[in-house]
């Protein structure tokens, strides 16, 4: 008995530590996460899908022209929990967006925070009533 509790204590562990590096691709790599950007633009399309959901904006760039930004946020379970929803947007909708811009100088960032049509704003940071990590 004692074997196969050791046995069954092993594959635990090894299921564990295996299932580690799967975690690893929601990486902040590829963001300049020292830095925000705030844009004003306006809403081109809306995906609220798995694995991630994005806002897809076009705004004015530093010489003029205008840039399809592709926004990545979180799940929409995620998202549904932090007051968004599959009709939070509509086309052609004028948003302020607070994004993390890759490091690469691409049109693709990450959703830090959404300003509404209506002046509400959308985060997609801490759930609601949720203090910050350490307080």
């Amino acid at each position: 008995m004692t074997r196969h509790c050791a046995g069954v204590t092993a594959i635990a562990a090894f299921v564990v530590l295996a299932a580690a590096p799967l975690r690893a691709h929601h990486g902040n790599a590829s963001f300049d996460t020292s830095k925000r950007v705030t844009m004003k633009g306006a809403v081109t399309e809306w995906i609220w899908a798995n694995p991630h959901c994005f806002l897809k904006i076009d705004a004015m760039d530093d010489t003029g022209g205008v840039r399809n930004w592709a926004l990545e946020t979180q799940n929409p379970t995620a998202m549904t929990q932090r007051g968004w929803s599959r009709q939070a947007f509509k086309i052609g909708d004028q948003v302020t967006v607070v994004l993390e811009a890759v490091k690469n100088g691409a049109a693709i960032g990450r959703i830090v925070s959404v300003m509404l049509p209506d002046g509400s704003t959308l985060s997609a940071g801490n759930l609601p009533n949720t203090p910050p990590p350490g307080q």
